[in-house]
Parts: C-alpha cells; sequence; structure tokens
C-alpha cells in the first residue's frame, strides 16, 4: 500500500471519528440507556405555572422529549412528526400526550412555553415542563438525557439528546422512539406498545 493512499484513509478515519462526535453530542448516535433506569421522580412546573412532578406520567401513554423552545431544528420537527403521529392514532389519541421537558430553563419560562406548544402543528394533547436548573438536571439525568449550552449571547444554542423516551400508563419505561421518525413510524410504535400491555418494556 503506498504511502498516498495511507495519508487518505488516515484522512478519512479522523473524519469518520469527528463526524461521529459531533453526533453523539447531539444526542442523535448516543448509546439507548439501560431500560430498567430510565426515568424517576421529579418536581417541575407546566405550561399553566402549575407545581407537577412524576404522576402527571400516569393514565396515559407519554412521549417524553427534551428539548427547548429556541432550537433551530430537532425540536420542531420532533413535535411535528408527534402531532402528526397523534392524529394517526385516530382513537386511541385519548390515550396519549407528549411531554416537551425545557432544558432552557433561563429562557423557557410557563409563559414562553405556552405560546411555543401552542403551534397548531403539535401536538394537542401536550404538556410543557420547566424548572429551576437543579430540578431540570434532575430529571435530564433520571432520562440519561445530555444537554449543553453550546454557546454564549443571548441567543445561544443548547445541545441535546434527541430521542424520545414513550412511557406506559404507570409511568415506567416502555421503549426508546429514535430520532427523525416518520409519524407512521411513531404511530406504529406507540400501537405496538398498546398493544403489549402497560408492564410492557419494548415496542
Amino acid at each position: 500500500m503506498n504511502r498516498r493512499l495511507l495519508v487518505i484513509l488516515a484522512l478519512l478515519a479522523v473524519t469518520f471519528a469527528i463526524l461521529t462526535g459531533v453526533a453523539v453530542r447531539r444526542g442523535v448516535l448516543a448509546p439507548k440507556p439501560e431500560t430498567a433506569t430510565v426515568g424517576g421522580p421529579f418536581q417541575l412546573v407546566d405550561q399553566t405555572g402549575r407545581k407537577v412532578d412524576q404522576g402527571v406520567l400516569k393514565g396515559r401513554w407519554s412521549a417524553v422529549f427534551f428539548g427547548f423552545t429556541n432550537c433551530p431544528d430537532a425540536c420542531p420537527t420532533t413535535l411535528f412528526a408527534l402531532g402528526q403521529a397523534e392524529k394517526q392514532l385516530g382513537p386511541k389519541a385519548s390515550d396519549f400526550q407528549t411531554v416537551f421537558i425545557s432544558v432552557d430553563p433561563a429562557r423557557d419560562t410557563p409563559r414562553q412555553l405556552a405560546t411555543y406548544l401552542s403551534t397548531d402543528a403539535f401536538p394537542k394533547h401536550v404538556m410543557g415542563l420547566t424548572g429551576a436548573p437543579a430540578q431540570v438536571d434532575a430529571v435530564a439525568k433520571a432520562y440519561h438525557v445530555y444537554y449543553q449550552k453550546a454557546s454564549s449571547g443571548s441567543s445561544y444554542n443548547v445541545d441535546h439528546t434527541t430521542f424520545t423516551y414513550l412511557m406506559n400508563p404507570r409511568g415506567r419505561f416502555a421503549c426508546v422512539i429514535p430520532y427523525n421518525q416518520t409519524p407512521q413510524q411513531i404511530a406504529a410504535h406507540v400501537e405496538a406498545a398498546m398493544a403489549n400491555g402497560d408492564d410492557a418494556e419494548s415496542c
């Protein structure tokens, strides 16, 4: 193997490593969490200003997604897909909700969440949650969610995990819905979980 070819292969390897690292930072290639340890107690505030805890996950299948209202791509894309999936569930949608947890509590006040989540294309059955930084950090750790402020200034970005966590009506983990799924794929995950019952830990 000549020297030029070795150099090209080395450059390709470095490029792949960099791209993989970026994907992990954004949550796209992050390892899936252990099913037995996903979720847990939390204390947050919803978009109406009401104090809530993990009890809001009881009684319905919940698609839990971590993001922020100034998110340029992953958050609106995921919420739009969840909104379309909700429509595809038909009557079953009454047993399904989306829970959007902000990883940017400094800017995402309850009022900001209420305004953002009122977008017609987003799910109708949606709850926005925020809280003090320590409270947000605690719930993120419970779900093994990565997030980190990525820039400075008032228009900063936040890198974060982009998985959606489907929780059963007992508030227990059912499965991970990968990022960039179509509404049809999301609805299929939810319907499979519903068919397996609320004791299922996969879908």
